[in-house]
């Protein structure tokens, strides 16, 4: 019983420190669109746009000066 138990545990508990580490998030743009993300979006200084995961996992990129506000869920 207790060679099932111990690894169930730690399994259970890895998933959830793995769920905890998303932050989905909210992105609203100048003209009022908003895209949802799966992750907090980064931004990189050097190219100006923030780069983010959308819903359906793919990678996308928007300018910083097009966005208003970005808010996590």
């Amino acid at each position: 019983m207790t060679r099932r138990t111990i690894p169930a545990i730690l399994l259970t508990l890895s998933l959830v420190t793995l769920a905890g580490c998303a932050s989905p998030s909210v992105i609203t743009l100048n003209d009022g669109r908003e895209l949802q993300t799966l992750d907090q979006p980064r931004y990189d200084e050097a190219s100006g746009f923030y780069e983010f995961e959308q819903l359906d996992g793919t990678r996308a990129k928007v300018n910083k000066d097009q966005v208003q506000t970005i808010h996590e869920l």
